[in-house]
């Protein structure tokens, strides 16, 4: 009968709910994060002998269907970390009785009053992240002349470079830059219209405006700005009706003197199956790249992000952290996974700690040795009793196919890799076919049963 017992926890739920919010918010894009994780709160928490069952608040019945089908995995593995426990989550609509009551009146993008309303809620319209500014962001060689590109840009839009195309690989600092700019023209004139979106974003809203009968909508929204920002335009290539659209948008905005700024993980002549009037659009303007950051930049974010988050760090700390993450965005996951250790256990920030938390261990030489990805390979191919070179290869039949999947869902999650390093150990595969692998992987994990024992029995094994 004990194992039924539902126990009283002393847990902090607000605390528990922003530590996750924090991890997730490094996983998705910023207007998915916006969209749904932003109206969900932990309603109740609970626990029996050895597991904790969590009820998550969904402010509507959308948002809980959306957020269950997609993120369920996601959800269950982040709060497990953070509460170093098994967990069963369920949803529940229900407004967060901390949300102030009164009836809210739904409120345009884009209205005559915007210059009464305050910096947060404009910011909030615009799809902006209020700390990515020009202030937090490092420079070096490796992103100086895009830095420079968008500075200038900031202080006068339409003029300096238009379009301003900037493309690097995944966590470099694209999207941090780009919303710099943005945050800097909000700051400076309220009253401009400024839109931030990913490539993702605009294709679902025109697919919604003709499903819906809406499309002009659609246009009045992008098609006034006098900033519109797209994050991994790429998205976008293949996508006929979303490439029409995006075309007449870009006329329009530029046109009317509007700036565009735009982000890819590569350039413009290297999109595949992006249509050639378009791609003579994107290298009318400057394209920049920027490049993975080197020691001294790493270094630099550490202590950035680290004062960001009000808490100060040793040098031989910073190094450690700098030496054995390689972008900006997994420098961030580690500083929340750092911060939610302290939380959680009230410990001071130690090298020992540090490790723990980077997942790594010391030699025999006291020298930090990375966690190695052929032992996820390892625990997956014993467990499907599958042979690595097979795991790896180029067989689609489901068999192979599925585990190899959750190979790329667990070297991406569970280790933390960039996508791009993903796809070169499993096969030399494209980055978008791990995207796909770890987004199909988490969606079945919210209604699969066998998934989500076969992934937690690997990950004893790793």
């Amino acid at each position: 009968m004990d194992n039924f017992v539902i126990s009283p926890l002393m847990v902090d739920k607000k605390q528990t709910w922003h530590d996750v919010l924090e991890s997730i918010k490094v996983s998705v894009s910023s207007a998915n994060f916006g969209t749904w994780f932003s109206q969900t709160y932990l309603l109740n928490l609970v626990k029996t002998k050895n597991r904790f069952a969590a009820e998550i608040g969904c402010s509507s019945s959308f948002i809980k269907s959306t957020i269950e089908g997609r993120y369920y995995g996601l959800i269950q593995d982040t709060l497990a970390k953070i509460l170093e426990s098994d967990c069963d989550i369920f949803f529940l609509v229900k407004e967060n009785p901390e949300k102030k009551k009164g009836i809210e009146t739904p409120v345009p993008l884009f209205s005559q009053n915007d210059t009464k309303e305050n910096l947060t809620e404009v910011f909030a319209k615009a799809r902006l992240r209020p700390n990515s500014s020009f202030e937090n962001f490092a420079v070096s060689s490796s992103n100086q002349m895009a830095h420079a590109a968008a500075l200038a840009v900031s202080e006068n839009l339409g003029s300096a470079y238009n379009p301003l195309f900037v493309w690097g690989g995944v966590g470099v600092g694209k999207t941090h830059l780009m919303i710099a700019v943005g945050n800097c023209v909000v700051k400076r004139d309220r009253d401009l219209k400024v839109l931030f979106c990913t490539g993702e974003d605009f294709t679902n809203d025109i697919i919604e405006g003709i499903r819906n009968k809406t499309t002009q909508l659609f246009r009045g929204k992008y098609r006034k700005l006098n900033l519109l920002l797209i994050d991994d335009i790429q998205f976008i290539a293949g996508k006929d009706t979303a490439q029409e659209e995006f075309f007449h948008t870009f006329n329009a905005v530029t046109n009317a003197g509007g700036q565009i700024i735009l982000t890819s993980d590569r350039p413009p002549s290297e999109i595949a199956k992006l249509e050639e009037r378009l791609r003579s659009r994107f290298e009318a303007g400057l394209i920049v790249d920027i490049a993975p950051p080197d020691f001294e930049l790493r270094c630099a974010i550490v202590q950035i992000k680290a004062k960001e988050k009000g808490f100060a760090l040793e040098m031989d700390q910073v190094q450690m952290i700098a030496g054995n993450v390689d972008s900006a965005r997994k420098i961030e996951g580690v500083l929340i996974k750092l911060m939610t250790q302290v939380n959680l256990k009230k410990v001071e920030i130690t090298n020992e700690l540090i490790e723990s938390v980077l997942g790594k261990g010391i030699d025999v030489n006291g020298k930090v040795v990375r966690k190695n990805p052929s032992e996820v390979i390892d625990a997956v191919s014993r467990y499907y009793q599958i042979g690595k070179r097979s795991l790896l290869g180029d067989s689609r039949t489901r068999p192979i196919a599925r585990p190899r999947q959750i190979l790329m869902y667990l070297l991406r999650t569970h280790l933390g890799l960039p996508l791009a390093e993903v796809g070169k150990i499993v096969g030399g595969r494209d980055h978008t076919t791990v995207m796909h692998a770890v987004e199909k992987i988490t969606q079945l994990a919210s209604v699969d049963v066998q998934i989500r024992e076969d992934m937690s029995k690997i990950k004893l094994g790793i």
